[in-house]
């Protein structure tokens, strides 16, 4: 039986401000809004300020002695290379090197950390914490009880900074202030590429900040915006250029590896198929005539071969140009700079090979 689509506590503003819904990790959540589309709202990142409300992002709280060492142990990122008061990104694996799910670490301290899954992940995550913790570590699912809101463009430390928030603290670091009787976590995240913050806020709460966001001048933008935004960047999104079949070392996200580790799920695999090198890695590729890359297409040699897939396609609204993140069989041999092609419905679709962003990036 299909269960019922959850809705965020701000469904209703989202509602009133004309929002086209759709559904997202079990949640349905705003793609865009009316008096906007994508194309307005992809713009009002990139060149002055939105507002995202991403509350269908999981939410789970790891507590009890010792509980960032735990973490540390399960996690692939080395937690231990940051402090109190910052946030990291990770992976879950699993024993093959396939990943579970991508998701931010918030180290509150040595026995608090605070995690932000995916949407359809969360469960999972939870649980396969929970089976390997330790007698006095508690993990607890607190996914509805918060909302997060991504506060992003060059006007937003400005625009946060008129309500009264802290907004100067270093990227991947966060503080804890209050908003109108409420705590509110303020971190320097983002999903965009632009400088940014996310607010985790008690869902009871989050109209009043919502509101007041939206009154001082931020566009409302929906998923689909988010989307543009960050493939962009050349940011993964989970379930296309990560997932269980899709290893870190073939999406280059071994950056958020802890190598050096003595122990983290799926280590032993992830360090045998980084001595062996992997059988295909992700590319950017850039069109080279009208064509729009989606996901799913066959990526072509010169001479028609198959040799890879498409992952994450779209029409990339700053460049008007389309792009793509692709998995390349290592075998092809290809390298930046190439001319590859796509297969749209039996016609062939030129594209070259190339490393994101597709942006430049204005984050740190």
């Amino acid at each position: 039986m299909t269960q019922p689509l959850r809705h965020p506590a701000l469904y209703h503003r989202h509602a009133a401000l004309g929002a086209k819904f759709a559904a997202f990790g079990g949640w349905e959540m705003p793609l865009e809004y009316a008096g906007g589309g994508v194309l307005k709202e992809h713009a009002a990142v990139r060149g002055d300020v939105g507002v995202f409300d991403v509350s269908h992002l999981g939410k789970a709280r790891v507590r009890g002695r010792g509980a960032a060492a735990f973490v540390n142990a399960c996690l692939s990122n080395d937690l231990d290379r940051i402090s109190a008061g910052q946030a990291q990104y990770t992976l879950c694996l699993d024993e093959t090197g396939g990943v579970v799910d991508d998701l931010i670490a918030y180290r509150f301290g040595d026995d608090d950390v605070f995690l932000i899954p995916n949407a359809a992940n969360t469960a999972e995550v939870v649980r396969r914490l929970t089976a390997a913790a330790p007698n006095g570590i508690s993990i607890v699912a607190q996914h509805e009880l918060f909302a997060v809101l991504a506060v992003q463009g060059p006007r937003s430390a400005e625009l946060l900074a008129g309500l009264g928030l802290p907004t100067d603290h270093e990227y991947m670091s966060f503080t804890v202030a209050g908003y109108q009787g409420t705590d509110v976590v303020v971190c320097r995240t983002g999903y965009t590429g632009e400088h940014g913050y996310e607010l985790v806020v008690p869902s009871h709460d989050a109209h009043t900040l919502w509101d007041a966001i939206v009154e001082a001048g931020a566009r409302p933008c929906g998923l689909a915006a988010r989307d543009t935004l960050r493939t962009e960047m050349g940011y993964p999104l989970h379930g296309q250029d990560l997932s269980l079949d899709i290893t870190p070392v073939q999406a280059r996200s071994g950056w958020a590896v802890g190598w050096g580790k003595p122990e983290f799920w799926g280590r032993e695999a992830l360090l045998a198929e980084k001595a062996a090198g992997p059988r295909r890695v992700l590319w950017g590729l850039e069109a080279l005539d009208r064509g729009i890359p989606r996901a799913h297409m066959a990526v072509l040699s010169a001479d028609g071969a198959p040799i890879g897939e498409v992952t994450s396609g779209t029409f990339s609204p700053t460049r008007k140009v389309g792009i793509a993140l692709a998995l390349i069989d290592t075998v092809a041999g290809v390298s930046e700079g190439d001319e590859v092609a796509l297969d749209v419905r039996g016609r062939r679709s030129a594209v070259r090979v190339v490393k994101p962003p597709f942006v430049k990036s204005s984050v740190r």
